[in-house]
């Protein structure tokens, strides 16, 4: 290329780039390993700063680790460069973590900053000081960006609502106030950029606080529409939710219909509403028979919640009545609705969903339609957005086909379209097809079958099976189409392989089957001619379809009944060389047969049977023979001809229940199935959830109706008024845990309980503390060497202090710089001993935890918490013993109190239980109730406490058990939590037992995480307070970590190791043992807690779990870990 001039491809591509590379800082990426850093931040000039610190945060940028460069680069903080400062600020917010110590040292410097007269400088300072999020410096943080939030420049107080999250992020509870506070004033602002940024921070700080939304409610929405587009998303879902919370649903709107389907008072008005769109076609389809009343429910429970409760309840058990409210006389719902309608022709695709989505929940029927046309322009954009919004569109379809039925071309497949849009699209086509479109409909889908993609072309007959059934009229039109598709592709031969022709071939007759099922008098023929058709078919899905059929329809009309013989016979001969689905589909279809056979045909049948179930005995599959076997005993009397001639008079007497559950599972045909699976999940409308069909992280359905009445008043769930931010309300239901220990942790609403029954008193607490006093907790021993002095122990906690604070004054003067430690081994061996500590009895200072069972608001007055036991059940080993505490909070004498479990073993009457030896229970567990008797209490007076021992048996170690509590005649659905920690009971064994296990359970057998202790820190202080005893800071930390443990498992204190440090304040090297063993099998479970870290400060704990039982060892430390690093909330 151009030999002239002497240049090939590979200069010339070279001297471009170096052209391009001209004015930018790329250069600095091409000598990863430059040593010149040092000396250019130690330079006088800005300039040689600024390269260096750019160095640095290109090294950064590929992974380098340039932490040396720290102090060097804080001592650059306080420059008056702009750049040097901003570049100095990056550095600090990425290395701030990992060097806490230096990172304080620049406070100050930030400190000054905000009040720099550049609001760049201001801005920086708080952004780089809540980066940081350090624990120590929050409360200056919490001032910063109170001061900042009322900065005179926009910049600053947007900056300030930026950092009110990661603050939010460090947990600190005494500040919530203090924070929801600022985002109120940052919500109330002029800008538009700070309110798109408050309205963000709001979302992650308080989303439930919406009293902060109805103050700016007016405002908030004529800002709307200047706000920046991402912050018009979030700001857009505030405040759809607060007009539900305020004002609950519109009347006119689709919710509103869709509510009705399910509710037989407001028919006349679900007609009404339903007359606006009937100009748009066939209203046939509207509203699809389960779907409707599912999209509701899930938009206002959650799909997981409504969907549990629906299996457990039997579907609509439970009531439900959301509240509603005129959308023409509410100014609110108007004011929402007109400053969102210009969103709706947003650039962003996903402000005009959210948008869409306000109008799709609150706008009335008549005024829906304005959302068809902005997410039809949508879904012309990227391949991105298109599929986004083909997902949303496909549930609007859903709900409302004729919504969408006028503009079925756009859903017509494009060549460049990927196959999930192309599935998307013919799921709505599908759904919208009306009597009027389905011939164009059909054409396309005509030409769709012949595309290169099979799988999309198998899709495409499951969509004209789908048509099908929404619209019986075309129904066959459809099935004339999917029987000549049949019949074509058979005879040609194209279905013999397994391929994608194969699963075409397997949706037209699953298509064929819908449509039968829905009207099987009328298609007599077509099962006809799908069983001459099966021999030719090979495909072994689509042969069991038909076999299926075959014994489904087997009295159908006058033919169907005469063929049987001999398909079955075909079906016996071809028996061995068939696929394991059809096998099965012959042994069910044979006995359907035989069961409605009569006359000579019936010991015919009976012949073939018997030599189908030997076959199927002798079957390489073991799920043939698991069938074969069921069959054969439940048709033991058919099967013999002596019973075959008693069979009336068995069924009479009810003698052979093999034979009577024979009939029930095979003797009738089976309902028609729905068109939507019964567990489908819908999210709200332009949500990640909606994308991914599950919760997302931080994915909250909508509020309950008219909860809030007055910006300040709210009212819960029994009409009753609460003032916002009630004390009495501890249960938070509404944080979302993003992984599942988080999940437990969050499920326990515990409380510590201050009396464990009715019968506590002030001199019995008095009587216990001067026990504690003279029977101390803990008993130390001297283990420098610790095989000689394992059995020494001293007797007393103030022996072992000035034992632990001479050998400790020792270490520390042996290591001081005028001796050395090489002359002295001896020395040197007393550094690294250690003091072991011999545990005497803490029965008496272990406080297990109190949960709520069921507080007074819901058990109208009965208040009843439990406790996890140490005992062990005499019962079974999986029988957990809990102790319930039932109180009367009421005026009024309660009567009838008892708890029992519904669900299972209700044949087991409470007299059994007396009688039932631990031998038998253990063998009859699986049928047995999943709670021993407990005894009822007959009266409860006002005020009365009463305290049972009962013993329940969980399905789960982290799943709740749902029981029944009756109380004066009415029934209170409790749930009770497992705690995994009593799935264990104390194992003792001494120091060396415990070693060897250990050693024997490592690798897969060992967890580990590590966490944050602070409960010590309390105590610590209290200690300081008290001047006439200052007890050992390790006694301390030792006290409470293991009463913290203990309070929370059942488990066994080994040993506690405690260093004898040069720094008395340094607890490193503290290290708690405890044993267990798992109730069920009794296999060892070791935890070893170390810690790491000052007496003074949040201790580092590594937590290590040593169990066969991987599983329940890893849900076991997830669970310490969670109590470790949750502060307790009463110090006893």
């Amino acid at each position: 290329m151009f030999p002239q001039f002497g240049a090939t491809a590979d200069t010339l591509s070279k001297a471009s780039t170096m052209v391009f590379r001209i004015g930018t800082d790329a250069h600095l990426y091409d000598d990863p390993e430059d040593v010149s850093i040092a000396p250019l931040l130690d330079s006088k000039f800005d300039s040689e700063k600024c390269e260096a610190l750019k160095r640095l945060l290109a090294l950064i940028a590929q992974g380098f680790d340039v932490a040396n460069f720290f102090p060097q680069v804080v001592k650059n903080v306080a420059t008056q460069s702009l750049e040097v400062k901003k570049l100095v600020y990056l550095y600090l917010l990425h290395y701030a973590q990992k060097r806490p110590n230096e990172a304080l040292l620049s406070i100050n410097c930030f400190q000054k900053d905000l009040g720099d007269p550049n609001p760049l400088v201001r801005a920086w300072a708080l952004r780089a000081m809540a980066g940081i999020r350090l624990h120590v410096i929050a409360p200056l943080v919490v001032v910063a960006v109170g001061k900042c939030a009322r900065d005179p420049s926009v910049y600053v107080r947007k900056s300030a609502a930026n950092a009110l999250p990661k603050l939010h992020d460090l947990r600190l509870d005494e500040y919530t106030a203090g924070i929801e506070e600022v985002i109120g004033i940052l919500l109330n602002d002029h800008s538009p950029c700070v309110v798109g940024a408050a309205a963000a921070a709001f979302s992650s700080v308080c989303p439930n606080n919406l009293s902060l939304i109805g103050r700016n409610y007016q405002r908030l929405c004529e800002i709307l529409p200047d706000v920046e587009e991402w912050g018009q998303i979030v700001l857009i879902g505030i405040l759809l939710r607060y007009v539900i919370a305020r004002h609950g649903f519109v009347q006119e709107s689709i919710m509103f219909s869709l509510h009705c389907t399910e509710n037989s008072k407001s028919q006349k008005d679900f007609c009404d509403t339903n007359s606006v769109l009937e100009d748009n076609g066939d209203m046939s389809g509207l509203h699809e028979s389960e779907l409707v009343n599912v999209v509701f429910r899930c938009y206002m429970e959650g799909p997981d919640v409504y969907l549990s409760r629906v299996g457990f309840m039997n579907k609509d058990s439970a009531e439900f009545n959301p509240r509603f409210t005129s959308g023409n006389n509410n100014d609110d719902v108007k004011f929402l609705l007109w400053c969102t309608s210009p969103l709706l022709w947003s650039n962003n695709s996903a402000v005009v969903l959210a948008a869409a989505g306000v109008h799709w929940i609150m706008s009335p029927m008549e005024e829906v339609k304005r959302i068809v046309k902005p997410l039809l322009f949508v879904q012309r954009s990227s391949t991105a957005s298109k599929y986004v919004v083909l997902c949303n569109i496909q549930v609007f379809a859903k709900a409302i086909p004729s919504l969408f039925s006028p503009y079925f071309e756009d859903f017509f497949i494009c060549s460049s379209d990927s196959y999930q849009i192309k599935a998307l699209k013919l799921d709505i086509l599908a759904h919208i097809a009306t009597d009027s479109s389905i011939p164009f409909i059909l054409k396309e889908f005509q030409d769709y079958i012949r595309d290169p993609d099979r799988r999309f072309a198998a899709d495409t007959v499951a969509g004209i099976g789908i048509c099908a059934q929404r619209l019986p009229k075309m129904a066959n039109t459809c099935l004339e189409f999917l029987l000549a598709l049949t019949r074509q592709q058979v005879m040609t031969g194209e279905f013999g392989s397994v391929g994608g022709e194969a699963n075409i071939l397997i949706q037209a007759i699953m298509s064929i089957k819908s449509i039968i099922q829905q009207d099987p008098p009328s298609h007599e023929n077509v099962i006809i001619q799908l069983v001459r058709s099966l021999n030719s078919v090979k495909v072994p899905a689509a042969r069991a379809m038909i076999v299926w059929m075959v014994g489904e329809y087997n009295s159908l009309g006058d033919i169907i009944p005469r063929m049987l013989t001999t398909v079955l016979k075909y079906l016996a001969r071809c028996f061995t060389s068939e696929e394991l689905e059809t096998k099965l589909q012959i042994c069910n279809t044979t006995v359907k047969v035989l069961l409605h056979a009569e006359g000579n045909d019936r010991s015919t049948m009976q012949k073939v049977l018997s030599y189908v179930l030997e076959l199927a005995k002798c079957d390489l599959s073991y799920d043939v023979r698991d069938r074969a076997y069921l069959l054969n005993n439940l048709l033991s009397s058919y099967l013999d001809s002596q019973g075959l001639k008693q069979e009336t008079n068995i069924l009479s007497q009810n003698k052979d229940t093999p034979c009577v559950l024979a009939k029930y599972l095979f003797g009738g045909q089976t309902k028609s199935i729905s068109l939507e699976p019964i567990d489908h999940r819908f999210y709200l409308p332009g949500s990640l959830s909606q994308i991914v069909l599950h919760a997302a992280p931080g994915y909250e359905p909508l509020p309950k109706p008219c909860t809030i009445l007055s910006d300040d008043l709210k009212i819960n769930e029994f009409g009753e008024g609460v003032i916002n931010g009630d004390p009495y309300d501890t249960d938070d239901q509404d944080s979302v845990s993003e992984s599942l220990d988080e999940e437990i942790s969050a499920s326990y609403s515990s409380q510590h309980s201050n009396a464990s029954g009715s019968g506590g008193s002030g001199e019995d607490r008095s009587a216990s503390e001067d026990d504690d006093n003279s029977n101390p907790l803990i008993q130390f021993s001297d283990v420098g060497n610790a095989h000689e002095m394992k059995n020494v122990a001293f007797q007393s906690a103030s022996d072992f202090g000035e034992l632990l604070s001479n050998r400790a004054l020792e270490s520390w003067l042996d290591e001081q710089p005028g001796f050395s430690s090489s002359n002295n081994p001896e020395q040197s061996q007393v550094r690294r001993s250690s003091a072991r500590i011999s545990i005497g009895d803490i029965g008496g200072q272990v406080k297990p935890k109190s949960y709520s069972l069921l507080d007074p608001v819901n058990g109208n007055g009965l208040k009843v918490d439990y406790s996890f036991s140490p005992e062990i059940s005499d019962i079974s080993p999986l029988f957990i013993c809990i102790e319930v505490s039932f109180k009367n909070c009421s005026n009024e004498i309660m009567s009838d109190i008892n708890l029992v479990d519904e669900e299972s073993g209700k044949g087991t009457d409470s007299g059994d239980h007396a009688s039932i030896t631990h031998e038998s229970s253990t063998i009859s567990q699986n049928n047995a109730s999943n709670i021993a008797s407990v005894e009822e209490i007959t009266s409860l007076e006002s005020g009365q406490t009463m305290t049972k021992i009962i013993q329940v048996r969980f399905h789960h170690h982290l799943l709740p058990l749902k029981l029944t509590l009756y109380c004066n005649g009415k029934r209170h659905p409790v749930k009770l939590r497992p705690d995994i920690g009593y799935f264990v009971r104390a194992l003792p064994m001494d120091f060396d037992t415990f070693t060897i296990k250990e050693s024997q359970l490592r690798g897969m057998f060992e967890c580990i995480r590590r966490c944050n202790f602070i409960d010590h820190i309390e105590d610590l202080d209290k200690n300081k307070g008290d001047n006439s005893l200052v007890e050992d800071k390790f006694l301390v930390i030792c006290r409470s970590l293991a009463l913290k443990m203990l309070s929370n498992a059942n488990l066994y204190l080994v040993s506690v190791d405690m260093p004898v440090a040069a720094k008395l304040d340094d607890a490193t090297g503290l290290c708690l043992r405890f044993s267990s063993k798992l109730l069920s099998t009794s296999v060892p479970c070791l935890i070893t807690i170390t810690v790491d870290g000052r007496c003074s400060e949040p201790l580092e704990m590594t937590v290590k779990v040593n169990c066969e039982e991987t599983v329940f060892g890893l849900n076991l430390l997830n669970r310490i870990v969670n109590f470790l690093a949750e502060p307790s909330q009463v110090h006893l």
